[in-house]
Formats: structure tokens, C-alpha cells, sequence
């Protein structure tokens, strides 16, 4: 199931700013970084372009000196990536900005950097079960909201269809698919921790509408029928008290 998209470039630890070079700046306005070096941004426009292409979202949790770049600079930032046939996406709300594919306007298609990324089926259940939880916590008055790492693996186990008879590899793959969110930036903390804090990007990552695809696909998958669990009457309420859906 297809829930996200990325550059498919090898992932690196957030550098730091404060240790880049300042540059000098050219007559004509630009900024050089190195030898021959025609480039018009700074050194942090730069360095918050390159993450937003190289990771999935930016936050103001996760990144919080790129992220007040790009509130600085939104729209050279915007400038860059359309150039890119890419869109920047900004929830100020949630302090979350990420990339996604342009869309023409003519119904053509665009060259494009992204991929599609396809989480397995224990995966979205995860995302899932964090959306709900993130939502909850925020209706309960939390500014942050944490997760055990037992509490998801148990949630992934409840949509075991009947017929599964492998409970130690299913347990190890839910397991994984905790791992799998962790490195994906959406669960802040290491892969190892035993609690998690659930990044506000999960939300505008994971709309409602894609969020009820995926649990009826699973649903369908599963052979069973739909249920008002914790999973689907409190998303449903407070999407509608927010004016959203």
C-alpha cells in the first residue's frame, strides 16, 4: 500500500548548521560556497532544501533549525522545488512541511524525483493505530504524545485474520514494522527505546481519507467486517468537530 512518497537518496544525520561556512557574498548578491560555486541561497536555505528533498517531512520537533529556515524563506524554498516539478506542503498548525509531486495543469505528467514508497501491511496498521492515538491525545489536552512500543505490536496482533497460525512470525513482524516507523522519522526516539513520542507529521501525512482506504483494504484482506473500534469512532468524531474530511 502506497501511503508515501521520497527521493531516493541514502539518508544522513541532521548536520549541524552552527559548524557550516558563512560564505562570501558576490557582487551580484548570491552567496559562494565553494570554487565556481553559482548558487543564489545562503548556506542554511541550502541545507534546508537539501533536507526537505532527502527526508520524508521537517518539523519543527525534528528539525527545528531548518524548519525556522523555512519559515524565513518559504517561498525561495517553494521557488526551488517547483523548479523541481515538486510542491512544498506547510502545516503551520502542526509545524510540518514536506514535499510532494506537482501536478499539471493540463493533466500532463511531470519528470519526477519521488518514488513511490509502499508500507507493508504491519506498517499501516502502525500508522494507523498512531494516528488515533495523536488525535486522542490532543482531544486529552497532550501538546506531546507518546506510544509504548508493546501497546503498537499489541494493536498490529488484533488484526491477525483467523486463519493465521504463525503468532511468532507475525509478532516479529510487527515488530519490525515499529523499527521500519521509527527510521521514518513519524515515531521519535531509537529503534531499541521501549516508548516513542508520535510526530505531529503523522497527521497530514496519513489523511482521513487514506486512512479509511487502508483499514477497509485490511478489513477486506483480513475477511472480516468492519467494527467500531477505537480505530474508527474517535478519527471520525474529531475530524468532523475540526472541520475536516
Amino acid at each position: 500500500m502506497s501511503v508515501d512518497t521520497d527521493i531516493d537518496v541514502r539518508d544522513e544525520r541532521d548536520g549541524d548548521l552552527d559548524g557550516g561556512p558563512d560564505g562570501d557574498v558576490l557582487d551580484d548578491g548570491s552567496v559562494s560556497l565553494f570554487e565556481g560555486d553559482e548558487g543564489g541561497l545562503e548556506h542554511a536555505q541550502r541545507h534546508a532544501l537539501v533536507t526537505l528533498l532527502k527526508q520524508r517531512f521537517i518539523s519543527a520537533r525534528t528539525h527545528p533549525r531548518d524548519w525556522q529556515v523555512l519559515l524565513d524563506h518559504e517561498r525561495v524554498l517553494r521557488s526551488r522545488l517547483n523548479d523541481l516539478f515538486l510542491d512544498l506542503a506547510v502545516d503551520r498548525t502542526r509545524e510540518v512541511a514536506w514535499k510532494r509531486q506537482a501536478v499539471s495543469e493540463t493533466g500532463s505528467r511531470f519528470p519526477t524525483l519521488l518514488y513511490d514508497a509502499a508500507w507493508s501491511r504491519e506498517e499501516t496498521l502502525v500508522l494507523v493505530h498512531l494516528r488515533d492515538r495523536l488525535r486522542a491525545g490532543h482531544a486529552g489536552g497532550d501538546a506531546r504524545v507518546h506510544v509504548d512500543r508493546e501497546d503498537v505490536v499489541a494493536y498490529v496482533e488484533t488484526f491477525r485474520p483467523p486463519h493465521a497460525t504463525d503468532e511468532a512470525g507475525d509478532e516479529k513482524r510487527a515488530r519490525a514494522a515499529v523499527a521500519t516507523v521509527v527510521k521514518s522519522g513519524l515515531l521519535i526516539g531509537a529503534v531499541g527505546d521501549d516508548r516513542y513520542e508520535i510526530s505531529e507529521a503523522v497527521e497530514p501525512l496519513l489523511p482521513l481519507e487514506l486512512l479509511q482506504e487502508l483499514l477497509e483494504a485490511l478489513r477486506e484482506a483480513n475477511g472480516t467486517t468492519p467494527v467500531e473500534d477505537e480505530a474508527d469512532v474517535p478519527l471520525d468524531v474529531a475530524v468532523d468537530e475540526a472541520g475536516e474530511g
